[in-house]
């Protein structure tokens, strides 16, 4: 049977199908070059392949070679710079507590276009997108910087506006020759606020910080509040994490003595929250306070569980109890209960005495705290504060005195880890070379007590994340979901850690835009 000639159509398509459609085309009857531009015979191969080794030909495939991979780097770059800048968008609104709805507000867009001269994202890209990925990637940073350094952790709790029981976990590097830094790590919701709660937390935490296996004997102190609950939790930890030591905030046990020198004397307390009442939401009241005593700022208004607050009142009250005596006899007792009361209680003489005492006696007490707040103290530095207190409660052996010196003594042998810590500080003095078997843990090394240099002895880290976490869950942010607001107080409270990250990025960005402006104009 003879063989039967292929159609030029089929024959055509066998030539692109074999040299590639990004040489040559065909409308079914012609093969035309899109290198050169030219039509090409091909009655026989020959010819296609003598065409094919033509130097114009092979030029012209270098040019367009050159001119994909430009393209092509173009389009990594932009996609690159793109993402980049989103991301970076992103991290700065987080750490900066700017809500990312503000992307939807038509002036600040047309200022970041204007300025930024390109294209902004939407607020619904940037939610979706990116802030799972800063989220990530602050964590990694902090698993980084943790991996193989002793930390220690503070936990606490406190009740939202949507009255949610929210807890925050801290963790800070426990460093020999330096303060370490500190981290928030964690923040969860708990269905009630106990010992089972809290230890699920703090190992859940643990395994978020170390996700490949928990170094249990790189966890060597545990900080919370001296509530019962944290007091049954940690020792129910310290059954896995054999060489920690549990310490109940120092400061927040000062402030424990402070709420007893309140109670001992109840009328200073009296004038206090009464003064207070009178010019609360009064601008009459304080202008006459501002005519009358213009050199001297208007009463404080102190928050009972804000520490040292209502002694620093005292100490206020004392110093400028004849001008508050002037201003409040100025008032008409009949127009408010308050300025009647306070009337009464600053016509006695012995509370100006009372105040004079409590001033003299417990008025360097809201100082004490506040240094116990600072950040980077070393461990002899705080305890050294403590002792200085202790010091000044002990000194006066009145009735109310000893009544306050009870609740000192209560409150510190309540803390056994802090009798640790101070042997610990003893040690590393050089005051004493015995350990104290009862109350440091038996796997806890000597060389573990060289990492404790800059431990600290308060919860004031969490502390402080709560004020970061009400500004978040403000009363225009209530429908974040909880998920989101873990990641922006987690990317917020931990902005310093990536903010050497975000440099170099900056700094690899600018590069990538100079060596694709080289590669244009080689190309």
């Amino acid at each position: 049977m003879p063989k039967v000639k292929p159609s030029s159509s089929l024959r055509l398509r066998a030539y692109i199908n074999e040299f590639g459609e990004d040489v040559f085309s065909t409308d079914g009857k012609i093969l035309f070059c899109k290198i050169c531009s030219v039509k090409v015979a091909s009655e026989k191969k020959f010819t296609i392949t003598q065409h094919l080794s033509r130097d114009k030909h092979v030029k012209g495939l270098e040019m367009n070679k050159a001119k994909n991979t430009k393209y092509k780097t173009q389009a990594f770059f932009t996609d690159t710079l793109t993402n980049s800048f989103n991301k970076d968008l992103c991290f700065a609104m987080l750490s900066s507590n700017i809500p990312l709805a503000k992307l939807k507000q038509s002036n600040f867009r047309n200022f970041l276009e204007k300025y930024m001269n390109r294209q902004i994202p939407e607020e619904s890209t940037i939610r979706k997108n990116y802030v799972s990925t800063c989220y990530d990637e602050t964590l990694a940073s902090i698993r980084a910087y943790v991996e193989n350094k002793k930390i220690w952790v503070s936990i606490d709790e406190t009740t939202d506006v949507e009255g949610r029981y929210v807890a925050n976990v801290i963790v800070g590097t426990l460093e020999n020759n330096c303060p370490g830094k500190t981290f928030l790590l964690d923040s969860a919701v708990l269905e009630k606020a106990n010992f089972s709660t809290i230890s699920k937390l703090f190992d859940n935490s643990m395994s978020i910080l170390w996700p490949t296996g928990i170094k249990h004997d790189s966890v060597l102190l545990f900080l919370s509040d001296a509530a019962p609950y944290m007091v049954k939790a940690a020792k129910s930890i310290s059954a896995l994490y054999s060489k920690m030591i549990h310490v109940t905030c120092i400061a927040h046990g000062l402030h424990r003595i402070a709420e007893e020198i309140r109670n001992n004397f109840p009328e200073i307390d009296a004038l206090i929250s009464n003064v207070k009442k009178i010019f609360l939401k009064a601008p009459s009241r304080v202008l006459l306070f501002k005519s009358i005593a213009p050199e001297i700022s208007m009463p404080p208004e102190p928050i009972l569980t804000r520490w040292g607050t209502w002694l620093s009142a005292a100490n206020y009250y004392c110093e400028h109890f004849h001008v508050i005596k002037a201003v409040v006899n100025e008032l008409n007792k009949n127009d408010f209960t308050a300025i009647k009361k306070s009337q009464d209680l600053l016509a006695k003489q012995e509370l100006e005495a009372s105040l004079a005492f409590v001033k003299t006696n417990y008025g360097s007490l809201p100082t004490c705290i506040t240094r116990l707040e600072k950040s980077g103290l070393s461990l002899i530095d705080s305890i050294s504060i403590v002792d200085e207190a202790e010091v000044f409660i002990n000194r006066n052996n009145s009735g109310q005195g000893k009544e306050i010196q009870k609740k000192l003594e209560a409150v510190l042998k309540k803390n056994n880890g802090f009798k640790a810590i101070k042997n610990i500080k003893n040690i590393l003095e050089g005051k004493t070379v015995a350990r104290d078997e009862d109350t440091i843990p038996e796997d806890f090394t000597f060389n573990d007590m060289t990492y404790m240099k800059f431990a600290p002895i308060t919860s004031v880290d969490v502390e402080r994340s709560f004020s970061i976490y009400k500004q978040i869950l403000a009363d225009n942010r209530r429908t974040l979901t909880f998920e989101h607001i873990k990641q922006y107080i987690v990317v917020q409270c931990n902005h310093h850690i990536l903010s050497q990250v975000h440099i170099f990025s900056a700094f690899f960005m600018s590069s990538i835009k100079g060596f694709s402006t080289i590669i244009d104009n080689e190309l």
